[in-house]
C-alpha cells in the first residue's frame, strides 16, 4: 500500500483542508505557550518550529505518518549496518566513523569498528606529522600548504567544515581545494604554490574518478615540471582511495593512502578519512570532537521519542510542506559568515538523496518527493530573494541557523545579525495587513493613492520557518549540526519509500560524459548521440584547429 492511502496521511490531508485559512498571528494570539511547546533541545542545539503552519492535531497526525512508515524500524536497520541501499546491496554505515562506543557494528560478518579505528589513529599520526615538521618535501622543506582535490562530497564536505571552523584553525597549514575540471582553477591554485612545501591530496574512493584523476594529473605534471625528481611525489603525494593498486602506481606511497569502504556515500564522507583536510586545518582533537559531536547526535536520534527527536520533527516538518502545502523548495538562512557554505552542503545532501521517484518495488510514487534545497547567509539575503519569501505566493519553509555568540568579535555586529535573523522569522510569520499599512502612509496621499500604496506594501505573512540557534559553532556542535540534517533527510527518504543512498542520476551523467569526450578526441560519435549533442561536439573540436 502506497503511504499516501494510510490513515494519517489522509488526515493529513483533511488537516490542511481545515485549516487552509488560518493564520499563525491568531494561534500566537490564542496560545501563550505556543513557543515553548514547539521548541526543542539536543546536543547543544535549540530548534524553535513554532512558527510553521501546524497545529497540535497536525504535528501528531505527522509523528503517526512516521510510526506509519516505520522510520523506527529503518532507523534501527541503517545503524545495525543492514544493507538498506537495496540498488547496490550496500550497508549505509556513516554513522560508525563516528561511533565512540563499544559495540561491535558487524558488515559481512566482521565488526568493522577495529578499521575505524585505525583509520582515525592514522589520520591523527599524519597530522601531527604534518603539524610538527617531521614530514617535510624532498628538498627537506616544512609541507606548508595542502591542495586537496575532489569532487561532490568529497570536495563539499571538507572545504564547506574547514571555512566554518575558520576560528579553530591552527594556521599550521594553508588548505586549498580544487574540484571543477574547468582548468583554471587547478591552474590558479598551482600558479601560487611552492612545489617544494606543497603536498597534493587526491580524494577518489576508485581513484578514476574523471574530474579528479584529470586535476591529480595536472598537479602532477606541475610538480615534476618545476624539476622535481619522479620519486618524489611518494611524498608529496596522498590519497584517500580504495583502490591502494592504482595510487601506488601513479607513484604515490602506500602508507599515505588512505582508506575508504563502499559503505560510505560520497556525500556522507568528511567523516571518514576524506575529512583529512578538516583535521590538517584544525588539528586532530578538533577533528575528532566533530565526530563526537554527530555522534551524540546519532545517540539523540536513536533514543529521543518522536516529538522530542530533531531529526523526525525537521523531517516531518517537511514532509507537511512538501506533499501537503505545496512547496517545493527550502530555503537555509545561516546567520553567520562562517557557516555560509552549508546551504550548499544540505543541497547535495538533500537533493542527490531523495531526488528520486521510484520506491523499493521500482514503481513510480504518485506525490511530490526531494524539495529544491538553496540558501545564502543572512543578512546578505534579506535584500535580495527575501522579497519573494514575503510577498510571493509560493510557500517557501525557511531554517533560520544562528549562534548566540561569536569567538572574538565585537557584539556590536553580533546584536544587529540577531535582531536581523529574529525579525525576519516575526514579519514572516506575521505580515502587514492593508490597514496596517494604509495607517502608515501620510496624509499628504489622498485615499486612491493609499488605497493603491497599500495593497503593494501588504505582506500576508503566515510564512513558515524554523529558528535553530546554539551556544557557539565550535568543531562538537558543527557535527551535531551536520547529522541532524542528515538524519532529517533519512527520515524523509523513509517516508516517501524511496533509496536515499544511491544516485543513478548521478552515474548516468557520469557515463555520457565519457562518450562525449571520447567523441572531442576522435570525432567518432557514440550510435546513442542526438543531433543537437552531436552538433555541439562538432563546434567544440572545429574551436580546437
Amino acid at each position: 500500500m502506497s503511504i499516501s492511502s494510510s490513515q494519517p496521511w489522509l488526515a493529513l490531508a483533511q488537516l490542511a483542508k481545515a485549516h487552509k485559512n488560518d493564520h499563525m498571528r491568531d494561534w500566537f494570539n490564542n496560545e501563550p505557550r505556543r513557543a515553548e511547546q514547539f521548541t526543542q533541545s539536543a546536543c547543544g542545539i535549540n530548534i524553535d518550529f513554532s512558527k510553521n503552519t501546524i497545529t497540535h492535531d497536525i504535528f501528531e497526525q505527522l509523528l503517526a505518518l512516521a510510526d506509519t512508515a516505520n522510520v523506527t524500524q529503518a532507523r534501527t536497520d541503517m545503524f545495525a549496518g543492514k544493507p538498506i541501499n537495496y540498488t547496490e546491496n550496500r550497508a549505509v554505515l556513516h554513522t560508525a566513523l563516528r561511533n565512540f562506543g563499544d559495540e561491535p557494528i558487524n558488515v559481512n560478518g566482521e565488526n568493522i569498528l577495529p578499521a575505524v579505528q585505525a583509520t582515525r589513529a592514522k589520520i591523527k599520526a599524519f597530522t601531527e606529522s604534518l603539524h610538527n615538521g617531521t614530514h617535510t618535501g624532498y628538498t627537506g622543506k616544512t609541507i606548508t600548504d595542502v591542495v586537496s582535490i575532489g569532487i561532490g562530497g568529497s570536495f563539499l564536505g571538507p572545504k564547506i567544515m574547514t571555512e566554518a571552523l575558520l576560528p579553530y584553525h591552527e594556521n599550521k597549514l594553508n588548505i586549498h581545494f580544487v574540484a571543477n575540471v574547468d582548468g583554471c582553477h587547478i591552474q590558479d591554485v598551482l600558479a601560487k604554490r611552492d612545489p617544494e612545501t606543497t603536498l597534493v591530496l587526491m580524494s577518489s574512493k576508485s581513484f578514476g574518478t574523471q574530474e579528479t584523476k584529470q586535476n591529480t594529473l595536472t598537479a602532477k605534471a606541475w610538480f615534476l615540471g618545476t624539476g622535481a625528481p619522479l620519486d618524489a611525489i611518494a611524498t608529496h603525494f596522498a590519497a584517500i582511495s580504495s583502490n591502494v593498486p592504482a595510487a601506488v602506481e601513479f607513484g604515490m606511497n602506500p602508507e599515505l593512502v588512505f582508506p575508504m569502504d563502499d559503505w560510505v556515500g560520497g556525500r556522507y564522507s568528511l567523516w571518514s578519512a576524506i575529512g583529512m583536510p578538516i583535521a590538517l586545518a584544525i588539528g586532530y582533537d578538533h577533528f575528532e570532537a566533530l565526530l563526537k559531536g554527530a555522534y551524540a547526535m546519532d545517540q539523540h536520534f536513536q533514543s529521543a521519542p518522536a516529538e522530542q527527536n530533531l531529526p523526525i520533527i525537521l523531517g516531518m516538518l517537511g514532509v507537511w510542506y512538501r506533499n501537503f502545502q505545496d512547496a517545493q523548495s527550502h530555503v537555509l538562512l545561516p546567520y553567520y559568515h562562517y557557516l555560509r557554505g552549508f546551504p550548499a552542503y544540505v543541497q547535495q545532501l538533500d537533493m542527490e538523496s531523495n531526488g528520486k521517484r521510484n520506491v523499493t518495488d521500482g514503481s513510480a510514487v504518485d506525490y511530490a518527493t526531494g524539495p529544491v534545497i538553496f540558501g545564502s547567509e543572512g543578512t546578505n539575503g534579506q535584500h535580495s530573494f527575501h522579497q519573494l519569501i514575503h510577498q510571493g505566493d509560493t510557500i517557501i519553509p525557511a531554517d533560520f541557523i544562528m549562534p548566540l555568540s561569536v569567538p572574538n568579535q565585537d557584539n556590536t555586529h553580533h546584536a544587529m545579525l540577531a535582531s536581523n535573523c529574529f525579525g525576519q522569522t516575526q514579519a514572516l510569520m506575521q505580515g502587514k495587513t492593508f490597514a496596517e499599512c494604509r495607517a502608515e502612509l501620510p496624509d499628504s496621499l489622498n485615499e486612491s493613492e493609499k488605497d493603491t500604496l497599500a495593497a503593494h506594501k501588504v505582506m500576508p505573512g503566515n510564512k513558515p520557518s524554523n529558528t535553530i540557534t546554539f551556544a557557539q559553532l565550535d568543531p562538537f556542535t558543527l557535527g551535531a549540526l551536520v547529522a541532524l540534517y542528515e538524519h532529517k533527510v533519512f527520515v524523509q527518504g523513509v517516508v516517501w519509500g524511496v533509496n536515499s543512498f544511491d544516485q543513478w542520476g548521478v552515474e548516468l551523467g557520469k557515463v555520457l560524459g565519457n562518450q562525449v569526450l571520447d567523441a572531442i578526441h576522435t570525432g567518432d560519435m557514440h550510435a546513442s548521440m542526438d543531433s543537437s549533442t552531436q552538433a555541439l561536439i562538432n563546434q567544440f573540436r572545429e574551436s580546437l584547429q
